[in-house]
Parts: structure tokens; C-alpha cells; sequence
């Protein structure tokens, strides 16, 4: 027992953080190993412990024991007997039952009597689990891969997948030592380890997963290494056009692929090629909404391919999970700045994609200044009275908009660009009319889902070469846009508490910037309105990853 600790761990597998002990960032960035920060208020954050949580850390290689061990380190009173036994237990769930591949089929084999037993006879896994073929092992059928192991997941029992993958048709690619655009390149140290975790030697144990670093640590060269040390045909998946232009920019001058060797799917080209870069939203389009039929998912089959690339796989739809429950026999590599999803499923991305191969805490990659030192600012304004009193009377999802769109944001932000005179700033927000009226009174371009793809690309070279200081952007900015010189990001409103949203727009402004490599987020709320709670939630992954939010209160003087 040590009362200086900053730690209150408790049966109920949660953990009470004091932010402001000296020992509160070690204790957080071991917590974050094995544990999901859910609360971040001023002086006690509160981590919980998650069956998925223990999943993925041992599935990154981290004991059961060693997790215990970090809780009785950092923890004021003794840890309690009841909170390690499940910790042990949860953790040895993962490779409890493992698949392999028998002949032309699968087996799975299970550890232990009692539980072959149990599966046997659960009527969840009825048409899944195929014959026993032994005393703890089961045929499954090739199709079912998938499926069989998302449901025992859901039940508690992750599977280890020990089957292997096909080789796919090779296609030779190597990494460049200089890119083409004339510039020394090399992999990063955690970019060779996050390939090598995931490579695993080329054993059956590794090519299936994900990759998680923050926007501007480098993902796509991650995924390019990958496919270099693979030496196959590949299928990437992006978040949209702007995206998997950026992808194909990147494969040409970084790789010796040729202009050739690489095809667009997309809503705009249908070009198939050994590199073949497809969008999300092409393959989950139907021509009838009333009719499950994807015309698209064709795109899968139409290569023997070695690996399928899910760039922000966090984004990753339902239909795109179904048709990857089907092609469990592909190697499949996920990258995103958080695993995090506001729908639950992560647990989805775990038994279809893979688990957590890689993960790299984002102030650590700040301290080595391969990311900028950002500043993250919370700026609370006012309501006028007007909008008080309708924000009074409205229903919870109207009151959420009268805070977002508050008219006076825009003094707000007309002083944050007087602050950062001479810097490039970004203006993102949710809602479009919110965002033109600022487009105006700025006389600032805006980039929404509608600009079409040409001009969002012109816009966009603009500000790249300094020629455009300030760009507005909606919801398309949230993911993929590459703007290295980016310094500052204004959220002017958001989409509830979504914390994905909140770190892939910290991540616009990430990349290391010359000078004092400083980087400045603001998100400015409405104050005393459920706008300012939902930004609690919203930065609920960031704080977790190290960052503080400064809050002003900003006093509007009477019009």
C-alpha cells in the first residue's frame, strides 16, 4: 500500500487516475495498455478494464501478469484478488480455442473438456461448429471462418486464427532509399516494428491485424512496407477519392511502382491492376436501397489478392464487415489513429480484421518530434438571449444544434486568426450552414461533400503552397487529407461526442512543423449547454493519449 500512488483500483474493473500526482502520466500510458479511459474530468479520470481491452493486449504480447503488475505499481491500496483473477482469466480466454487448417477444411481445438462441451451444445454456434473430430475439436467449414469466430468473440471466447492465408498472385515492390521527388527516405524504427509485428516472421501467427499510430505518424508508409515485404497483388480500401489519390501518389513516389502497376475504384474510374485502390463508399453502393445487392463487392474476387489494405478501418461499414467475415483466408492489415468506434463494434474489427498488432503512444512520437508539440485549447462562449431562450424550450437534438451553430462563434474565430496572423488554419466543422456563413463573413473557400473532386484538389494545393491561409472544411476533413503545413485547427462544431472525430481533426495539424514545432487545436463551445458536455466525451481519447485541454471562458462584448 502506497498512498502516494496516483491509482484507486477497484472490483468493479475500473481505475480512479489523479491527474495532477506526480506519477499520473507513467501510470496513464501503462493504463493504456490494457485499459479504455471513460471519464476525464479535471482531477480524477476513471479507466475501465475490458474483456477486449485484455484481448488486444495480449494479443500484442503483453502477460496477464505484467498487467497486474502495472495495477499493484501504481495503486494506492492493494489491488483487489477478485480484479486479478479475472484478469488472468480474461487474458487466457485468448488462445483458448485456436483454428487451424486440416486437409481442405478447419478444425478448431479447444483447450479444455467442459468447454468443447458448452460450444457443442450453444445454440449461437449451431450451423457454424461442424462435426467433433476428437475430443476437443470441431470441422469448420472454409465459409464459416469468419463467422465462427466474430460469434465466439461476442461470447467471450476470442479465437486464435493459426489457419494461414492463401500466398495471393505475386508483384514485385520494393520500398525507394530516395523517393521520386528527389528526397532521402527510410522507415522509421516503430514503422519497422509495427511491420514486424504484424509480419510476424511470415508465420501463420502474423498477417492479420491492426495497426494503430496517429494521423501524421506515417500509416500509409507502414502499409506500403507491409506490401513490400509481401511482394503481392493488393487491394486498398480508403475513405474517399481524396484519399486513395493521396495513396497512389505516395505508392509512386516511395515505391518502384509504376503508373501502370496501379488501378482506381471509385465512383469516377473502374481500373483493376495488380494495385487496385477502392473507396468505401463504392463498395457499399446499391443501386436499390430496398435490396441487399452490391453490385461492387465483385471488386474482392476479381484478383487472387495477397493482402486487403483497410485504410481508417475504424470507418470500416457494415456491409464491408460482412463481405470481410468472407475473405478470412486473405492476409488483411488495418491502419488508424484509433480503434475507437461509436457504434461498439470494435469487437467486429478484432475477430474479422484481426487484433491490436501495433500501437505507438502519440507523446512519445511528440517527444521524438516526429509528430508537432499541439496546444489543445477549449474555448466556452455564450449564448446571446435570444438563443438562451430557444435553446430553453427545444427538444436534446435541437438544443445540440442552437449551441454548435451560435453566432457568436464567429468573433471567436475572427480573433484566433487575428492571433495566428501568417499561419495555415483550418476552419472544420458539422454543419453546412454554419460553415458557409463563415465561408462569407471570412471570404474564406469551403470544401464540403459537394465540391467536386478537381476542385477540392486545387483548393487543396493552394494551401499547401501558402498561397491560402485559411480553409474551411466539413466533415470531409476529418480523415485523409494530407496538409503538412497545417498549424492551426478551429472546430467550430462536431458530431456529438464522437471521439474519433475529435483526435483524426487534432491529426490535420500533426505533422512535425519547422521552428518551435508547435501545433494549435481549438474547439470552441458553447458554455453551459450540452455542447460542452459532449466535448467532454469527445476528448475522452486524447486525454487518454496525454493531452490537456486549456479552458478560456471568452466574454463577447454587447452588440
Amino acid at each position: 500500500m502506497n498512498p502516494a500512488n496516483p491509482c484507486i483500483v477497484q472490483s468493479d474493473r475500473t481505475v480512479l487516475v489523479e491527474v495532477n500526482n506526480p506519477r499520473y502520466a507513467e501510470a496513464r500510458d501503462q493504463l493504456a495498455l490494457f485499459a479504455e479511459l471513460e471519464k476525464s474530468p479535471e482531477h480524477i479520470h476513471t479507466y475501465r478494464i475490458t474483456p477486449l481491452s485484455i484481448w488486444n493486449a495480449a494479443a500484442a504480447g503483453m502477460p496477464a501478469e505484467r498487467m497486474i503488475d502495472v495495477l499493484r505499481t501504481y495503486s494506492k491500496f492493494p489491488v483487489p484478488e477478485t480484479l486479478c483473477h479475472e484478469i488472468l482469466e480474461l487474458a487466457s480466454r485468448y488462445g483458448r480455442l485456436v483454428l487451424e487448417r486440416q486437409d481442405v477444411a478447419l478444425v478448431l481445438r479447444v483447450q479444455d473438456d467442459i468447454l468443447a462441451r458448452q460450444l457443442a451444445h450453444h445454440g449461437k454456434l449451431r450451423g457454424l461448429l461442424g462435426a467433433p473430430c476428437g475430443p476437443r475439436a470441431f470441422h469448420v467449414e472454409l465459409r464459416h471462418r469468419g463467422e465462427i469466430k466474430r460469434a465466439l468473440t461476442q461470447l467471450g471466447f476470442p479465437v486464435k486464427d493459426l489457419a494461414g492465408y492463401t500466398a495471393g498472385a505475386p508483384h514485385p515492390i520494393a520500398l525507394r532509399t530516395t523517393t521520386a521527388s528527389g528526397q532521402p527516405f527510410a522507415l522509421r524504427p516503430y514503422q519497422r516494428d509495427a511491420v514486424d509485428n504484424f509480419y510476424q516472421g511470415g508465420g501463420v501467427e502474423g498477417g492479420c491485424g491492426v495497426v494503430v499510430l496517429p494521423c501524421g505518424a506515417g500509416k500509409t508508409i507502414v502499409g506500403m512496407a507491409v506490401m513490400a515485404r509481401l511482394q503481392v497483388q493488393t487491394l486498398i480500401v480508403t475513405a474517399n477519392i481524396t484519399a486513395l489519390r493521396q495513396w497512389r501518389d505516395e505508392l509512386l513516389d516511395k515505391t518502384t511502382l509504376q503508373p501502370a502497376d496501379i488501378g482506381e475504384y471509385s465512383g469516377e474510374q473502374k481500373t483493376i491492376a495488380p494495385i487496385t485502390l477502392a473507396t468505401y463508399q463504392i463498395l457499399t453502393y446499391r443501386p436499390d436501397k430496398s435490396k441487399d445487392y452490391f453490385p461492387h463487392y465483385d471488386l474482392f474476387y476479381q484478383r487472387d489478392w495477397g493482402l486487403i489494405i483497410y485504410d481508417e478501418v475504424h470507418l470500416l461499414p457494415a456491409p464491408v464487415f460482412r463481405i470481410t467475415a468472407d475473405l478470412q483466408s486473405r492476409r488483411r492489415l488495418g491502419l488508424t489513429a484509433t480503434l475507437v468506434r461509436e457504434d461498439g463494434r470494435e469487437v467486429d474489427v478484432f475477430s474479422l480484421v484481426g487484433p491490436k498488432r501495433y500501437d505507438m503512444p502519440w507523446k512519445e512520437l511528440e517527444a521524438r518530434q516526429w509528430l508537432a508539440v499541439a496546444l489543445c485549447t477549449e474555448l466556452r462562449v455564450p449564448l446571446d438571449e435570444r438563443d438562451e431562450l430557444e435553446y430553453a424550450v427545444a427538444g436534446d437534438r435541437q438544443r445540440f444544434r442552437i449551441a454548435s451553430e451560435n453566432p457568436r462563434k464567429l468573433a471567436v474565430v475572427r480573433g484566433l486568426l487575428t492571433r495566428h496572423a501568417g499561419g495555415r488554419v483550418l476552419i472544420i466543422g458539422q454543419y453546412l450552414a454554419q460553415l458557409r456563413h463563415l465561408a462569407r463573413e471570412l471570404r474564406a473557400p469551403l470544401i464540403t461533400g459537394q465540391t467536386p473532386q478537381s476542385e477540392r484538389e486545387r483548393l487543396y494545393a493552394q494551401f499547401r503552397s501558402g498561397n491560402l491561409p485559411v480553409l474551411i472544411v466539413s466533415k470531409v476533413g476529418n480523415f485523409a487529407i494530407d496538409l503538412p503545413d497545417a498549424n492551426v485547427a478551429i472546430q467550430v462544431s462536431g458530431t456529438f461526442g464522437s471521439r474519433q472525430e475529435e483526435a483524426q481533426r487534432l491529426g490535420r495539424i500533426l505533422r512535425p512543423k519547422p521552428g518551435d514545432n508547435h501545433a494549435y487545436f481549438y474547439t470552441i463551445v458553447s458554455h453551459n449547454t450540452c455542447e460542452q458536455e459532449f466535448a467532454l466525451k469527445r476528448q475522452l481519447f486524447l486525454t487518454e493519449q496525454g493531452y490537456r485541454y486549456a479552458i478560456e471562458d471568452v466574454e463577447i462584448p454587447p452588440t
